[in-house]
């Protein structure tokens, strides 16, 4: 069922997802070689329950199937794509990229975010796969206005990444959000301009392009959780939580706190002082 959101109710949301967006800023601050994903996950949850808030996380089992996932943030390196379980043996190295992926709890309803870091120094590789990952998901977001269709964002998403030679993850994808974590509808990475579920004014979904190196495919880990690609190759992630209006997106997360704090790998890199 398709929860459509009040303007008081998107307004408590916003508060929900701007804590998320300063939850990941925070993190940020301390991603650097030689720290443990475990630490930044234990950043991550003293930041959020400061705030008098609960990592949405934590605890959670979409099915009676799965173990319930046990930390605060989702934090998936490299070839690892979302869903990526903090550890003390997940010591980050120069040059890796780290999906950081957070939600939260506040006044009843959810934020949810996703960044990924360079730690270090990037690959121009890395980095250009970043850019069109954010990139993707900046054109999906245009896209989220009353009146077009779940496939239109999609479809920006693919015609951005896939004529690049990027794999578009077709197992996993976006969704709605509100009460709970992942509500109705599904919102993937591809589809066909006009088609699809059409947008109406009040819904809430994460848009999240989840974009690789080399193919597509991707497989679960015997953990139950952390999603890699079949290849080995590198994977970006990028998040946002976004209400559906007219005429134009009311993006209720940002990256704008990250942006303040880190060299964000989509940026463009400064030219050398020629003195």
């Amino acid at each position: 069922m398709i929860h459509l959101k009040s303007d008081s109710e998107i307004a408590i949301m916003r508060r929900a997802a701007d804590l998320v967006s300063r939850t990941l800023a925070e993190v940020g601050r301390h991603i650097q070689p030689g720290v443990s994903t475990a630490e930044l996950d234990a950043i991550a949850e003293d930041f959020i329950r400061s705030a008098g808030a609960v990592p949405a996380f934590k605890g959670y089992a979409p099915s009676k199937k799965m173990d319930p996932f046990p930390a605060t943030l989702c934090t998936s390196i490299n070839d690892a794509v979302v869903h990526g379980i903090p550890s003390e043996d997940d010591v980050l190295q120069d040059g890796d990229l780290l999906s950081v992926d957070c939600g939260v709890v506040l006044g009843g309803y959810l934020g949810d975010s996703a960044f990924t870091f360079g730690v270090g120094t990037i690959s121009d590789e890395d980095r250009a796969l970043c850019v069109a990952t954010y990139e993707s998901l900046m054109a999906g977001v245009a896209q989220a206005v009353a009146g077009r269709r779940l496939g239109d964002i999609g479809h920006a998403v693919q015609a951005r990444c896939e004529p690049a030679g990027y794999g578009v993850v077709r197992d996993l994808c976006g969704h709605g959000v509100g009460r709970s974590l992942w509500e109705e509808p599904q919102v993937p990475n591809y589809g066909r301009r006009g088609s699809g579920r059409k947008l109406k004014k009040g819904l809430t979904i994460c848009i999240e392009p989840m974009i690789n190196r080399g193919t597509a495919d991707v497989h679960t880990d015997a953990d139950g959780w952390t999603v890699r690609t079949d290849d080995g190759a590198r994977s970006a992630h990028y998040e946002l939580t976004v209400a559906v209006q007219k005429g134009q997106p009311d993006v209720l997360s940002t990256f704008a706190y990250i942006e303040d704090v880190v060299a964000v790998p989509y940026a463009p890199v400064p030219a050398p002082d020629p003195s």
